[in-house]
């Protein structure tokens, strides 16, 4: 089976984890929001890419989800000390992979070539890429500051302002990343892992070109929930939801997706709302999707993939 999973944030990257350790490298294309992307002391930060990779690598933070585990602060301390902006944490084993991804796209290189490189020397055997190599990046409009780019929004102001919408500045020049069109082309499934709707996975399927290339393939397509209960274990999309005047739910999230997946996959403390995702013309798988060790991560990876062959089982029959 040739699987595709879209992802961004911690959700993304626990599940992109779970389908790493089920299925053979040569299966898996995990294709990473790089709307978040943004220059902080001339470095270019890709904070989506970093956290899946991280991740996959057995080298994440564990009780935070983002940055490295054994991650020291010397740098930051000291930029405290001589007055500088510390608003985004940048560790010392963190600052390694900006500073030598920033010197070689410098150098003209790609960043879906970087990646690779890293991906390589961190032991990483599955295809990571990011959506683009051109910058296309998340701005969110909020009510008390206008627009704003999504790391201020999210990290400065740590998520409290309202948002009122988003934009993709950058979207009419930016084009998929070498190899994605053609995973998406071969794909069996695509996986929507549980991220953010609106700010890690709408920014890939907006890059013109992938969401016509989605919807254009035979693969089985499924989405999982991040909100579970009306909350996301981590994150902002419940509040994002709510600040436009839509109700966070599961059902929310399936209607999201719903022009354009088979399948949606939602938590057992969700049942309640089965029939009306059902509604939409959406099958549902009940499992428990919330990842809290390697274990669940892996379950909730089988799970998707048994559900993505029964759809795709039922679909040949009909």
């Amino acid at each position: 089976m040739k699987v595709v999973a879209l992802a961004g944030g911690v959700g993304g990257a626990k599940l992109a984890d779970g389908l790493a350790r089920v299925l053979k490298p040569a299966e898996l294309t995990i294709i990473v929001n790089t709307g978040d992307d943004f220059s902080h002391f001339g470095l270019r930060i890709c904070p989506d890419l970093d956290t899946v990779c991280y991740t996959l690598a057995g080298m994440a933070n564990p009780q935070t989800g983002w940055g490295r585990k054994d991650e020291t602060w010397n740098v930051m301390e000291h930029l405290r000390e001589i007055g500088a902006p510390t608003w985004f944490n940048l560790g010392d084993r963190d600052l390694a992979t900006h500073l030598e991804r920033t010197r070689r796209l410098a150098q003209g290189e790609r960043l879906s070539e970087i990646t690779r490189q890293f991906c390589d020397l961190w032991g990483i055997q599955c295809s990571v890429m990011p959506m683009s190599d051109d910058q296309m990046e998340t701005w969110v409009e909020t009510m008390e500051a206008g627009w704003i780019p999504f790391q201020e929004y999210f990290v400065l102001h740590r998520c409290e302002l309202k948002v009122k919408g988003f934009e993709f500045r950058g979207r009419e020049k930016a084009r998929p990343a070498p190899g994605v069109m053609d995973a998406i082309q071969k794909a069996d499934s695509i996986i929507v892992c549980p991220s953010n709707p609106w700010v890690s996975i709408t920014p890939i399927v907006e890059v013109p070109g992938i969401m016509e290339e989605i919807t254009r393939s035979d693969a089985i397509r499924i989405a999982v929930s991040p909100i579970i209960q009306g909350k996301t274990i981590k994150g902002p999309a419940a509040k994002m939801y709510a600040e436009m005047g839509i109700q966070p739910s599961a059902t929310t999230v399936a209607r999201h997706y719903s022009s354009w997946i088979h399948g949606f996959v939602m938590d057992v403390l969700d049942q309640q709302e089965r029939d009306d995702v059902m509604r939409l013309g959406v099958e549902v798988l009940l499992t428990d999707t919330i990842m809290t060790d390697v274990e669940k991560r892996v379950e909730l990876a089988q799970a998707v993939l048994e559900f993505s062959e029964k759809l795709s089982r039922e679909i040949v029959k009909s």
